[in-house]
Formats: C-alpha cells, structure tokens, sequence
C-alpha cells in the first residue's frame, strides 16, 4: 500500500569559496550528482564561509562540496578555516569534500578534514562512482559492488570498464593488479592465464615447463588465485575473473568461484577444443561440456559470457555466420538455465568491415536476441575493439581506440572490454592499460554527452534487415537437422553437423579435420564481409550458398 510518502534524496550544498569565481567544475560536480540522485543546491562563486554552512544547516546537507582554484597559500589558510568553522557539522555525520587544482588539492589533503578531494584530472564515472558510494569516514574506504550486475546498475549511465591483464610471473602480475586497482581506471580485470593453466591445472604431469608463462600469468595452484584476489582488494576493488579453462571445466568453476569471486563465465560453444587446437575435446564433445557448464554457472547464479560469434569473424566468416552464432550463444544460454548472460559484441571482425556494416551486423543481433529476454533471462551487452585490428604504429593504435569506442557507444553497453592499444605490439601493461582505459573514457564520456543516433542511417538499417532475413535462412538450415525429442539449436549432434556440413564455415578454416573451410568471403563496396563465388568473385547470396553444400 502507498501511504504517499516518498523516499528522501540526499542532499549535496556547493559552490567556490571566498574570492574564487570560477564554478564549471562545481556544476559539472551537481550534473553528476543529480544522475546518482542527490539534491543539489548551487550556491555560486565567491561564497562566504558563514553562508555556505549557514544554507547547509537549512537545507539539512548530507554533503558540502566547495571549490578553491586560485593561488595555493591564500586556498590553504582559506580552507582552514573552512575546516574549522565546520568541525562541528562533519562530526555530526557530513560529508565534506573538495575540488580544485592539482597545487590547492595538495593543500587540501594536507588538512585531513576533506572526505575526498578532487583536482580536474578524475573520469566522470569515478566522480560518478563516488557519489553513488556508501563511505564510512572512519575507515575512509568506498564500497563498491563486488558482483557483476550490481556494479551494472551502480555505474549506470557509465558501462563497467574491462580490461584482460596477465603478465609471464606471478610476481609482475600481481603487482600490476595492485597498480590497477589504485589507478580505478577499470571495474573488472580479466586474469589471462597461460595455455597450461587453462587445459592442465589439475593434471601437472601434463604441464610443459618450457612454455611456462606463455600467453599470461602461470597460475598453479588456488593459492596463486587467492593472492591475485588479493591484490585487488583495495582501490575501487574491481572484479576478477578469468578462461573457463579448455578441460576439468568444473573443477576449475568451482575454484574460481571460492579463489576469487569470478565476476562471470565466460565460455565459447563451438570453440577452444580440436578444432582450433586449444583443448582436448573433440568438437561434439565440447559443446556438451560448455552447455554442462552453462548449466553450473546459470544454477550457481553466476552471469555467462559466450564469447563465440567473434572467433568466427576473425576467421573471416561472413557476417551471417558471425549473426548466427550469436543467435545460438544467446539461444543455448537460455536454454541451459543461465539467468544473466551477457552479449559480446567485438567489432572490427573482420578488420576491414566498415563502420556502418559493423553497427548494422551488432543491431541484427540485438534485434534478434533481445525477444529471448524474460523473467528469468536477462540480457547485458558487452562490445570491445577487434582483436586483430590494431595498426602497429602506437599513434595510429590510441586513435583507432578512441574511435571504435565511440562507435560502439552507440549500443548503450552495460560493459565495455577495453582491448589495450599496445595490442598488435606486446602483451598489455599495467601501465598500458591505465592509459587505454582512460583514452577509452574520453570517448564514452562524450558519446553520453551528445552523440547523434546512427543506427538510423538508411544504410545501416537497409544492412540490418538484409542480415536478420538471411540468418533465418541459416537458421532454417540448421533446423532441418532436427530428430524427434531433440532441439536442433542445442543438440550437440545437430550443432556438430552445422559447422561439418558447411552450414557454419570461415575460410580460415581450410584443412580443418572438422570444418570444411571452403566459404570464400569478401569485403564489398558497402563494407560488408559477404560471400562470393571463387571463380569471378560475383556475390552469392544465403539460399544460394546453402543449396550448394548439398545437405543430405
């Protein structure tokens, strides 16, 4: 029953102290406080002492904000007596906090009276952060929502940032997890671990020494996990997770989940076994163990990932068959009980797609997973910059980020993996991701502060409605695989057969004891990866490709 009261917003008094004037950087303080949900009363610039925590008293604040951006000797003595004229009020249980320039921000720390200080450099989202942030004065720390969906919700209208972070030792790895925790660039590292790591944890007579450390972090033991969890407790705590692993696919569940609180599964459907040379599963096999560990996961309530549809494209699939497994990540997530499955969208797969092309393949996976969503199955997007598609010059690297960032804002992602722009060159550091975390948030910040709708370029939509009518052609296809009692969609056997009949195929899977290889893709006029035939290089639309594989 609503008994017509309402729930009482918090209340945040602001403005530039004494002779200071300048008050953009306190109204952009207000604007992100309204979005977290305060009440916010501006008071202006050049505001006495006395009238700020006189309109504080009045309207009942929860937390003082002022500003100090003139010279540091005058804002010191200034904000002392600031300090100690409102003494009483902090002790009382208000909030106090401060912005300013880097050389009054140092003054300001000093004092040890300000909650937080602020000095212009900070993203929007850790401003954001804080402010939606339950802190305890006495402990001075934030708390930050250690499961995936809660820290969504908490960052809204900012995505959760990702970043993947494995270094060759332990030593450096952790390390760098502290410096990135500190840094609160990032919501959630995503630990890569070497090949070892992934298919032979619990099988170390299988281990080879000599390829130790080779493509991430050796972890060898729980107790290096534990140590990794570890090292993020601190700055804005981020999440950890990491591969579900190539074999042992439960086992490994169950230790990330009591090592380090994995933030989400993330798992391929066709992938990671034979067929790529990753694992030891056949094909047909694999899929069965990945619905089994959907199935753990989705009753562990625990989000899932399938990061399949891009290992696709960067085969050069055509863009189809990049829609299609998506269709069928999302498909099978549901049906083997995941609650929360996120949606990875890598642009940029293939490298050379344009722009328009790559929005309109992401929109046609939208608009044909989202009628998936009910009660019991929510959808969250995830996007991220194509793998193989990083320039080698540096310079041409951090534009290329910033650019593919901004076009992937236009999907409104809940998580956003940033794929550093070292990439083409070396393994990401510390060091490197801080820097592209932060180029990655400029362009989010200003894709939220304005960015014009493209999906309504008629070019775009004409694509998306050509890709989502020959997906079901696809589909269809798949679906004439179906057996009495089975669904062809999560029938091992029936997925099997769509990637050995040719059903599913990319050319970069040519002599592949599973798949045929033998789809030959193009990159036309429009920018769309299509097929064409291999003798006059004419386009070949899906019906017509399909009717030359000869289904039996």
């Amino acid at each position: 029953m609503n008994d017509g009261s309402e729930i009482r917003k918090q209340v945040v008094v602001a403005g530039a102290l004494g002779e200071c004037v300048h008050v953009a950087g306190v109204n952009k303080f207000l604007r992100l406080a309204e979005t977290a949900g305060w009440k916010t009363v501006f008071l202006g610039p050049a505001v006495p002492i006395e009238k700020m925590l006189k309109t504080a008293q009045q309207e009942g604040a929860d937390m003082v904000a002022v500003s100090y951006r003139l010279t540091p000797e005058t804002g010191e003595r200034l904000l002392a007596d600031f300090a100690e004229s409102a003494d009483e009020m902090r002790s009382a249980g208000v909030r106090f906090v401060f912005g300013g320039t880097p050389p009054v921000a140092d003054r300001a720390r000093a004092l040890g009276f300000f909650e937080r200080v602020f000095e212009g450099g900070e993203n929007a989202d850790t401003v954001l952060s804080y402010l939606k942030s339950e802190s305890s004065r006495d402990q001075n720390e934030i708390k930050y929502p250690q499961s995936a969906v809660e820290r969504v919700a908490w960052k809204h209208p900012f995505p959760i940032i990702r970043h993947h972070f494995g270094l060759p030792t332990i030593e450096s790895t952790l390390q760098g997890i502290q410096q990135l925790a500190e840094a609160e660039t990032l919501d959630v590292i995503s630990l890569g671990i070497d090949q070892d790591a992934q298919e032979n944890f619990f099988k170390p007579e299988k281990q080879n020494p000599r390829r130790t450390g080779a493509g991430g972090v050796p972890v060898r033991d729980r107790k290096d996990y534990e140590r990794l969890f570890e090292a993020s407790r601190r700055g804005n705590f981020p999440l950890l997770r990491t591969y579900s692993g190539t074999d042992d696919f439960i086992r490994l569940a169950e230790m990330y989940v009591d090592t380090i609180n994995i933030a989400w599964c993330a798992v391929p459907l066709f992938w990671f076994n034979q067929m790529d040379g990753r694992g030891p599963w056949d094909l047909e096999g694999s899929i069965r163990e990945h619905q089994n560990l959907m199935q753990w996961y989705g009753e562990s309530n625990i989000p899932v990932e399938l990061n399949e549809p891009h290992h696709w494209g960067m085969r050069d699939a055509p863009d189809v068959v990049y829609v299609v497994s998506a269709y069928l990540s999302a498909y099978n997530a549901k049906a083997f009980g995941v609650h929360d499955y996120i949606a990875q969208f890598m642009f940029n797969s293939p490298a050379e797609i344009s722009d328009a092309m790559d929005l309109a393949k992401m929109l046609a996976i939208l608009e044909m997973i989202t009628p998936l969503q009910d009660s019991g199955f929510r959808i969250f997007s995830q996007t991220r910059t194509g793998l193989l598609s990083y320039p080698l010059d540096i310079s041409a690297a951090r534009g290329h980020l910033a650019a593919t960032v901004y076009l992937q804002m236009t999907l409104r992602p809940h998580i956003l993996h940033v794929v550093g722009h070292t990439e083409a060159h070396h393994a990401a550091t510390a060091e490197d991701i801080i820097e592209a975390c932060k180029i990655a948030q400029r362009s989010i910040e200003n894709a939220l502060d304005g960015q014009p709708d493209m999906t309504f370029d008629p070019a775009v939509q004409e694509r998306k409605a050509e890709l989502i009518s020959e997906a079901n052609i696809t589909l269809e296809a798949i679906r004439s695989f179906s057996e009495p009692g089975f669904n062809p969609f999560t029938d091992p056997r029936s997925l099997s057969k769509a990637v050995t009949s040719g059903i599913l195929d990319a050319p970069q899977l040519m002599n592949n004891p599973f798949a045929r290889g033998a789809v030959v893709t193009r990159i036309d006029m429009r920018g769309a990866c299509v097929v064409v035939d291999p003798e006059n290089g004419n386009h070949i639309s899906e019906p017509e490709r399909i009717a030359g594989l000869k289904i039996k």
